[in-house]
């Protein structure tokens, strides 16, 4: 159910990067009651990728050691860094076809090493980052190009690499460079980017090009595909409200916003925009959405970024799975041919099967010991194609 509070307010104004036009703002607040859907709401990879982030960064850690094993005293300290809620020895034992223990070479302490699927598992994700090493770059790249002056903090970044798929030892090219920002802040820029002489694309505008056979896309032409939840009934105002708003000039997160009145539904569109590209760059196609809440000073958001995820549930879903809400890109999952399937997924995909198989396992010698399995599900994989 949705409803509006309506007022007008009308700006008049002329942009660089748009045609004379008037900026208003017809339509201010929406308020949704949150409809559950379970297609969205039971996609695995996102469902498991918090827990995945955990197991693979615990997974770096072991291999990144001389003899690719490591003591529970060297990492049992650090829950809070792998963001793990249980002792880290605990979290290990989870998955037994992840993580193999054995008693250490001193004082009988416990080892982890990684099992022999884990390893040709990690072998292959390397061969992964090898080959798509120009993707990812041009990802981490995108990302930089569409903040205010081409350049975000490290912490930015780093905050950001699980969502891009980033590697822990990702090698820059010479369009990258290392610069100083306010405060003594170290961050990361784009500098002499000239992506083959032409303007940096987003998905939605190589989607149209593609559509009408190549040539000039204009700002007027782009709206953005919908995909409502079945059930789903707007009224009347609202679905007047959202025939004009797609009729408004779409402004690229790549181009330059200042022009923009922030209260105007440009502004909006534009917003709505970056959000769009910004999931389409990850490796899920969607993100928690308190992460996101971070990038507002360095992307020119609003300061109510978040409810543009509750005014557009026609093209964003939000899940409240795992005590969170995690934001969903609908058109990554119902239109796929539309939207990059990120080279790094099948990756995750594999290591999510391997999590699986663990629990198989510890189910298998809960039965050895005739301890009861009683409320022990493991889960069946529901990551299939939509079907209409």
């Amino acid at each position: 159910m949705l409803s509006v509070r309506r007022h007008a307010q009308t700006l008049a104004s002329s942009f660089t990067n748009l045609p004379c036009s008037t900026q208003k703002r017809t339509y201010v607040d929406v308020y949704m009651k949150w409809k559950k859907d379970p297609y969205y709401d039971n996609i695995e990879h996102i469902l498991r990728s918090s827990q995945l982030k955990s197991v693979v960064g615990l997974k770096n850690c072991i291999v990144q050691e001389p003899n690719r094993c490591i003591p529970i005293s060297a990492i049992s300290k650090k829950t809070r860094q792998f963001d793990v809620s249980t002792k880290i020895a605990q979290f290990l034992r989870k998955f037994p076809s992840i993580f193999e223990e054995f008693v250490g070479p001193e004082y009988n302490l416990p080892w982890f090493r990684l099992t022999p699927e884990a390893t040709e598992l990690d072998r292959l994700e390397r061969i992964v980052y090898q080959t798509h090493a120009e993707d990812l770059r041009d990802r981490l790249r995108k990302l930089i190009l569409m903040s205010k002056d081409n350049v975000l903090p490290l912490s930015i970044v780093q905050g950001m690499k699980w969502y891009l798929g980033l590697p822990d030892d990702m090698n820059l090219d010479s369009s990258f460079r290392f610069v100083d920002m306010e405060d003594g802040v170290k961050g990361l820029a784009v500098v002499d980017y000239s992506n083959g002489g032409g303007k940096v694309l987003s998905v939605l505008q190589k989607n149209v090009v593609k559509k009408r056979g190549g040539g000039e896309v204009s700002l007027e032409e782009i709206e953005f595909p919908l995909f409502p939840s079945k059930g789903c009934r707007l009224r009347v105002k609202i679905e007047d409200w959202l025939k004009e708003f797609q009729k408004l000039p779409y402004v690229s997160p790549y181009d330059d916003y200042s022009c923009l009145d922030p209260s105007s539904d440009v502004a909006e569109k534009r917003v709505v925009g970056f959000l769009h590209e910004l999931l389409c760059l990850f490796v899920e196609h969607s993100a928690e959405r308190k992460t996101l809440l971070c990038l507002k000073k360095f992307f020119g958001l609003p300061q109510k970024v978040h409810k543009a995820f509750e005014r557009h549930p026609q093209i964003f879903y939000l899940s409240m799975k795992n005590k969170t809400c995690t934001a969903i890109l609908r058109e990554a999952y119902r239109d796929k041919a539309s939207v990059e399937t990120h080279p790094v997924l099948a990756v995750r995909k594999k290591y999510i099967q391997l999590m699986k198989n663990s629990e198989l396992v510890l189910k298998s010698r809960r039965h050895s010991f005739g301890f009861s399995d009683e409320g022990v599900v493991v889960e069946k994989d529901l990551d299939l194609d939509f079907e209409a």
